[in-house]
Order: C-alpha cells, then structure tokens, then sequence
C-alpha cells in the first residue's frame, strides 16, 4: 500500500515537473485601454506587455509597408459593411510603447480582413493588395504615401452573397499572401465557404487561389479548406506556405478540431483539405455522414431551402448575441442559403464533388481544440532566443462561450507541434460565468522575441516584448 501511493506521489510529482518545465510561469499584467477599462492578460515571466494603440474598430491584420511603416486592417463592425478602413500606425515612443500617430490611408471598404505588400523588382513600382469581400484589388504605393494617389486596379472577382457570416459560414473574410514559387512572385488569396456545411455551387468557395502579380495566370491551390483566415510563406521552414483552418460547427462542443496545414503548392490537381465532409479528430482526418444539403434542394422547392428551428435554450450563449433560427447542432443550409448567381470564377472550373473518403486528405500540421477559431500567426526564427523556432498562433475564440476554447495565443515548434499557452486571459471567469474580454486576432514579429497583436473585440493593438531585469 505505501510502495503504491509512493508511486503516486511520484508520477504526480513527475507530471507536475515535466509541466513546469514545458509550462513558463505566468504572470498577470493588467492594462488600461479607455476610461475606467481594463484588461488583465497572463504571460511568461520572461515577457511583458502594452498597450500600442487604442479605439481601432474591430481592428485585424498587419503588413509592413517596403518603407518600414506598419498598415493596419479595420472591418469596422460585425456586419457585413463598407465601413472598413486601412491605418498607418506612426510616430513610435520608445518610452511609452505607444504609436502617437494614426493615420486613415483608405476607408470605405468592403470589410478588408488583411493586406499584403509586393514590390516589382523590374518595374521598381510597390504595389498594396486588399482582398474584399467581393474582389481583390491593389493601388500603387509610393514610400511615404498617406493615402493612394491612383484608382485600384481589381484582380480578381469573389462570390460575395451567402448567409449572415454569424449564423454559421457566409464568411466574409478573405486573405491575401505574397508567395514566391521557384523564385516567382505569386499572390495567394483564401476564399472561405458560403455555409456551415454544405455542397457548394462555386469554385473559389472554401478555397485557395493564386495569380501573377497583375492578376493573370490563375489557378487553384488548395479546396476543402472552409476559412484558411491567415496564409503565409516562412523562408526559414524550407519556404513552406501554411495557413490556419477553422473546422464546422454541426457536430456539437467536441468535434471537429481546427487545424493548421502546410499548404502544397502548384500541385495538379489542388488538394482537398477535406470539408465539408472529412473533419479532424484526434489529428486524424474522419469522414462526416450527415447528408449534405445542396442548392438543388432549394431550387427543387422553388425557394430558399427552409431554416431549422432553434431551441428556447440556444438564445444567449454565443458572443455575437441573441441568433434566431438557428439550431444548435449548427446551420446547415443550402450554399449561399438557396441563393444562386453566375459564378464569377468559372475559368477555373467547378467546385469539388465532396469526398466519400478521408484517405487522400493532407494530414494537419497540428490541430486546436474544438472551436478556437485560428486566426493569424507568426514564425519566430533561430535569431530569435525565448521564441527561438517557435510558432505563435492567435486563437480567436469559440462563439459560444460554454465551450470556451481559444481565447488565447498558443505557441508550439515544428519539432513537438504542441500547441501551449502563451497568453491567456482575453475569457475568464466570473461570478459562475464566462466573460469575454478580448479577442486576439492577428500577430506581427517585429524585433527578436518582440511582436504586435491585435484585438478586433477591444479595437486594441498590443506590443509584447522581453521583460526587463
């Protein structure tokens, strides 16, 4: 009896050290980002934390411009809008670790997710892409530019009609990367699905297409992939292209996990990353056999296919608010909801004929719990020394809060693709209920060990950086 529970001791001991040694100790920051407003965020020891900019409305992603200033994505809301704006964030204090200077470069857009920057080596000319709800576009960029002095050029066309994104997948959101594949410039963009779980009509839904710079020679790189929302290219890993995935929402608080992939490209055909019909489980890829509705079912019917019916119970639990009709196993409508246009990308060819098996699916880089809704991320290199060969990923968080997963950023390494917690405290706690108080959405490495993040909840941007000793 004494030789067991010694045994015990010692295993819980052992589990508690290994912990420990993977596990940084934590500590508690809290910072004042309005009026009478805070915030309290957990880091490692070795870390610490303020506020860069402030009253950003549900500010996103990040790009540095060829002339060294930081651009800055706003969506504005989260409706469907053309609201959205870019800002220049200008004027660094050292001292406070604050930006003095923000400056609109664009507004009224389309809810403008993030931005990429490319510079023509031939032409000299640097040009700014902006992936739209319904385009891409791109100005010509000038070092020291405050605002565009031509008209876009548009690029490329998206599907842009569907259900309210908050209902379960009319994703608004799209994603531009520059890439280079053997040594030529291409532009990546990420289109995600119309639904939460459906058949398709529409090539570029829950997709990635890539261009020439001006827009031509394009071409499919990846399908299957329902919201890849940050795309891009780490020279340091072998110039390998990855990007995080969210996974549906109709097999309850379990399943399926979200994922990261690393991304195959100029492949023939584009690989299938496996939704709606193979999700991720235990790292593994699983064949989903809920029948799938399809826009033959509304066109059958002569209307929009009808709307399950939500329970009493499902009304207040989900952080974008009260959400009438909508079930809560999830919403698995018709794609686009029944709605049917030409699509704008049929050059491309047809959407994929789902998968009745998980075989061929690329396997995941690594996966997060149920729910966390990956945004961006970044890779920190060997030159770096605390994040020395380490991913951060931004986990946005569940929409209903009685999951509560995400609300955090994780780091792991290409060797152990464990993802731990790096930052916590954007959901806690109180008095017997979960709290939102941020939402990190975005990551942009700086300086060694040194990085901003956004919070499109708070409209914050963060500047997190070694601690001094």
């Amino acid at each position: 009896m004494h030789r067991a529970f010694t045994g015990v001791l010692f295993s819980a001991f052992l589990v508690v050290f290994v912990q420990s040694a993977v596990m940084p100790a934590q500590t508690p920051h809290t910072l004042t980002y309005a009026p009478s407003k805070q915030i309290t965020l957990n880091l490692p020891d070795s870390f610490d934390i303020s506020i860069a900019a402030t009253g950003l409305k549900r500010v996103r992603f990040f790009a540095k411009s060829p002339d060294g200033r930081i651009f800055v994505t706003s969506m504005y809301d989260l409706s469907d809008n053309r609201l959205g704006s870019v800002y220049i964030l200008d004027g660094w204090n050292e001292q406070t670790h604050r930006f003095t200077h923000v400056t609109r470069y664009l507004d009224h857009l389309r809810n403008p997710n993030n931005l990429a920057f490319y510079s023509d080596s031939a032409t000299k000319q640097s040009w700014l892409y902006i992936p739209l709800t319904d385009r891409l576009v791109r100005y010509k960029y000038n070092a020291g530019d405050d605002a565009p002095a031509t008209a876009p050029e548009t690029l490329i066309r998206f599907p842009d009609y569907g259900l309210h994104y908050k209902y379960g997948g009319w994703h608004l959101t799209r994603t531009v990367a520059v890439v280079n594949i053997d040594s030529k410039p291409r532009i990546f963009v990420a289109v995600g699905s119309s639904c939460n779980y459906c058949q398709e009509d529409e090539v570029l839904r829950a997709s990635v297409v890539s261009m020439d710079p001006d827009g031509k020679n394009q071409r499919l790189e990846a399908q299957g992939l329902r919201n890849a929302v940050d795309i891009q290219q780490i020279p340091e890993l072998d110039s390998a292209i990855f990007a995080t995935n969210m996974g549906d929402d109709h097999l309850g608080d379990k399943l399926p996990e979200d994922t990261f992939f690393k991304l195959a490209s100029n492949a023939s055909p584009a690989p299938n990353y496996g939704w709606p019909t193979c999700y991720f489980a235990n790292g593994e890829p699983v064949l989903d056999k809920t029948p799938l509705p399809t826009l033959n079912d509304a066109r059958t019917a002569g209307k929009t296919a009808s709307k399950p019916t939500a329970p009493a119970t499902s009304s207040g639990d989900s952080v974008y608010g009260q959400q009438k009709d909508v079930a809560a196993a999830g919403t698995n409508l018709a794609a686009g909801g029944g709605h049917h246009a030409a699509d704008p990308s049929s050059n491309l060819g047809k959407a994929p004929v789902p998968l009745t098996s998980c075989e061929q699916v690329p396997p995941a880089y690594t996966t997060f719990p149920p729910h966390s809704s990956p945004l961006g991320f970044a890779y920190f290199s060997a030159q770096d020394s605390a994040l020395a060969n380490t991913f951060l990923v931004a986990l946005h968080g569940a929409s209903h809060l009685r999951i509560g997963t995400g609300y955090k950023v994780v780091r792991f390494t290409p060797a152990d693709r464990q993802p731990r917690d790096f930052i916590t405290g954007f959901l806690a706690i109180q008095n017997g209920k979960p709290r939102v108080h941020g939402r990190p959405c975005a990551i942009l490495r700086l300086d060694r060990d040194t990085f901003l993040l956004s919070d499109d909840y708070l409209g914050v941007v963060y500047y997190i950086h070694p601690a001094a000793h």
